[in-house]
């Protein structure tokens, strides 16, 4: 595999670590999340890391397999442009 596809993996899983460390040992309530307004800025741009990881891997090798792959871009431009 590509070192460079290999680091974009690396921060797609640092991503999703730092985004479950925020709520260890708290209920996921949604309307707490809402009104958590670092929590929630901290949430968006680790998504936004993911999104923006993923899509420099399909630009590396576009045939390299990621499910759902497109919503995940996808949610990351909604978030970065929206």
């Amino acid at each position: 595999m590509d070192n460079e596809i290999k680091t974009f993996l690396f921060d797609v899983l640092q991503s999703i670590m730092e985004i479950e460390s925020y709520f260890e040992g708290k209920p996921k309530i949604f309307d707490d999340y809402i009104k958590d307004i670092k929590t929630k800025r901290a949430v968006e741009r680790n998504i936004e890391i993911i999104g923006e990881a993923i899509n420099r891997i399909l630009k590396i090798d576009k045939d390299f397999i990621i499910e759902n792959a497109q919503k995940i871009i996808g949610t990351r431009n909604r978030i970065a442009h929206g």
